[in-house]
Parts: structure tokens; C-alpha cells; sequence
């Protein structure tokens, strides 16, 4: 006999990215947690596995670098034998197939599939047949564009899965500040005095805000504001935060490789203000509430952060190296060929200053469509 959705307990969620594309998840997770009171595991990618542990709704992880996500590290044959082995073995009632729009749900679908899971749930362009037991047509980006944490409460509300709370969140571990405060310390900051977060890291080159524009903005806020500017990022971006200290002075910190997961979440809960690229820290900011400036290079539409105060800045990005992916052409065509003015420090600056002196506004949910 079938089983129906609200007889699920134990769901396997498949997001295969990165941090910040399954925080966007978490609300359509938390609905599937609260409509049918089930187990959920993730199955993710090395990089978002490390915040899966701080997103509540979340019991269980299973880590894989799947060989249609982008990946700098892809598996072989053998371990996706032993990953539908090991999906057997834990029995689920359902999975979700999360996507963005330029993405192929069906691998993942046909993962699911090959384990036996007996229901599966995602969005898919053309018919899957027996692939997929539930599904909606994807319609996006050509007839309409949501934002992602939307498109996906929408996948999930089509199997009765809701929930009253739909903005991101994060636990704060507990001793994380205390662990912060000391590394803040060992890197000379004063923690009695205000700080700011400046993070100029990202993963694709083309979300790049350009260097000396970065340190210009940080000497304009140390001369106008009481606040220490902390330059945030990984172990791999350390270099360019340390370029960035260096060549802004005295009053600014390069944390590059200083922190671990915990203490970063720690810190951008504990300021005021965070300026930073598109990327995952400004959905970290978003689920610990931080005011935040996002210098949003022009790439995707649906993913500016989620009910969020702050100002969205965009700048134009190169397209010298364009995306071999059709819809992603569309949308850039649609939505993007439009050049903006060259974004300034001082409009960095400006809406600082305001956000400092308390004039916040909401970021709108698709301010490119």
C-alpha cells in the first residue's frame, strides 16, 4: 500500500551546493519538520555541511560531492554504488529534490529512485514519469522568477508541508563568543569597541568586488565612524584579507583563516553591520538578523537575502567568460544586459552611515524582477 506524505517520518532532503543555497532551504525543511513531525537528513555537499549542524530543523547529514554539482573534489562510480546502498539501509519514506532554476532535478531524482525511496518530490521541466512520484512544472525563469527560500516552500506546500515561520535561522552554539572574544584579542582588536565586518571573499571570480575599491571604502568608514573594520573569510581567502589590512591600516583586522564556523556565526550575530559580496555570509546575516550592504553582483535575481534590513547595492559584473548554461543566458539577457552606474565607495559609505545611525529599511525580496 502507498504511503501518503503525512504518514512521512523519516525524509531525506537532497541540496546538493553550497552554504548558503541550503539556508535558503531551511524554511521549507522547518515546514516538512512541523507538517509531518518527521526525522530529516540532508544530503549535501562537504562545503554546506558545515552549517547543516546550526540549522535546527536539521537531524542528520549525509556529505557528498554529487557529479552534477559543481565540485572541486567529484567522486567515482563506486561511491555512488555504496551512497545508494547506504539510502537503502536507512529506510526513507520520501525525498525532496531542492533546485535552483538552471538546474536539472532528474540525477538526483534518479539517485532517489535507484535507492527505493518510495516518495519523491521536486520541480522538473519536462515529464518525469516514474522518477518522480510528485511534482510540480517549472515554470521558472521564463514565466516567472521567485525568490529561492519562496520556490521552495512552494514545492513543499504541494505535498501539504507549512509552516508559520518562514525566515531563516541559525543556533548560535553555546561558548562560541567566549572562543571569539580570545581569537579577536590575539588579533589585536579591542573587543570593548563597536566593530564592523567587511567581507570581500567569494567563490566565483565574476561576484568580485574590485580590491582598492574595498580598501578605499574601509579608510572612508575608520575616518568617519568609532568602528574597527573586520576583515572577514577562509583560510583560502587569508591572502586577501591580509592585502586588505595592510593596506588600510591601523583600526583594521584581517581574520582570514582565524575563525572556525561557530565563531564566524558568532560574530556576525554580535555586529552591527556586515558589508559584504553576494555570497554565504550575507544569508548567515540574514538568519542571525545582522543589518547588512551587499554589493549584489549582477548574477542571480532569486537569491538576495531573505527578509533581510540592509541595502542591496548591485554593480555589473564581467561577462568576458560567459555561463555555457542556456538559462542562465536568458536570465542575464532578461534581466541584466541593463548596465548599472559603476558602484562607488562612497555610496558604500553613505548607506553605512545610515544604517549605523539606525535608518533601517527592508531589502526587497526580488528587487531585479
Amino acid at each position: 500500500m502507498k504511503k501518503e506524505w503525512n504518514e512521512c517520518r523519516n525524509i531525506v532532503c537532497i541540496r546538493a551546493d553550497d552554504i548558503g543555497d541550503l539556508l535558503m532551504s531551511s524554511p521549507a525543511i522547518r515546514a516538512l519538520k512541523e507538517s509531518f513531525n518527521c526525522r530529516i537528513t540532508i544530503l549535501t555537499s562537504a562545503e554546506a555541511t558545515v552549517i547543516s549542524s546550526f540549522i535546527p530543523c536539521i537531524d542528520d547529514v549525509i556529505t557528498l560531492n554529487l557529479p552534477w554539482d559543481k565540485t572541486s573534489n567529484p567522486i567515482s562510480p563506486d561511491t555512488m554504488e555504496t551512497i545508494i546502498e547506504e539510502l537503502k539501509t536507512r529506510n526513507f519514506d520520501a525525498a525532496i529534490i531542492f533546485s535552483v532554476y538552471s538546474q536539472n532535478p532528474l540525477p538526483a531524482a534518479m539517485l532517489a529512485w535507484l535507492a527505493g525511496i518510495p516518495l519523491r518530490l521536486s520541480y522538473c521541466r519536462e515529464n518525469p514519469y516514474e522518477l518522480l512520484t510528485d511534482w510540480l512544472p517549472d515554470k521558472e525563469p521564463y514565466y516567472i522568477i521567485k525568490h529561492q527560500v519562496r520556490r521552495d516552500l512552494d514545492l513543499v506546500a504541494r505535498v501539504g508541508a507549512y509552516t508559520h515561520e518562514n525566515k531563516l535561522s541559525l543556533k548560535i552554539p553555546e561558548g562560541a563568543s567566549k572562543s571569539l572574544n580570545l581569537k579577536l584579542q590575539e588579533a589585536g582588536v579591542d573587543i570593548r569597541r563597536p566593530r564592523l565586518i567587511m567581507h570581500a571573499g567569494v567563490k566565483e571570480r565574476d561576484r568580485e568586488y574590485p580590491a582598492d575599491l574595498w580598501i578605499n571604502t574601509a579608510i572612508r568608514i575608520l575616518m568617519q565612524t568609532g568602528y574597527q573594520v573586520l576583515f572577514t573569510g577562509s583560510r583560502s581567502e587569508e591572502g586577501l584579507t591580509s592585502r586588505l589590512q595592510r593596506s588600510t591600516g591601523p583600526g583594521s583586522f584581517s581574520l582570514g583563516g582565524v575563525l572556525n564556523f561557530e565563531e564566524f556565526i558568532a560574530l556576525v550575530d554580535s555586529c552591527p553591520l556586515v558589508i559584504s559580496v553576494n555570497t554565504a555570509t550575507v544569508h548567515i546575516a540574514a538568519a542571525t538578523e545582522t543589518p547588512m550592504i551587499v554589493l549584489y553582483a549582477l548574477t542571480n535575481p532569486q537569491h538576495s537575502p531573505w527578509k533581510a534590513s540592509g541595502y542591496l547595492l548591485p554593480f555589473n559584473i564581467s561577462r568576458e567568460a560567459p555561463s555555457k548554461n542556456e538559462i542562465i543566458h536568458f536570465v542575464n539577457d532578461r534581466y541584466f544586459s541593463k548596465p548599472y552606474k559603476e558602484l562607488l565607495p562612497l555610496q558604500i559609505v553613505s548607506a553605512a552611515m545610515d544604517m549605523l545611525n539606525g535608518r533601517k529599511k527592508l531589502i526587497p525580496e526580488m528587487p531585479f524582477v
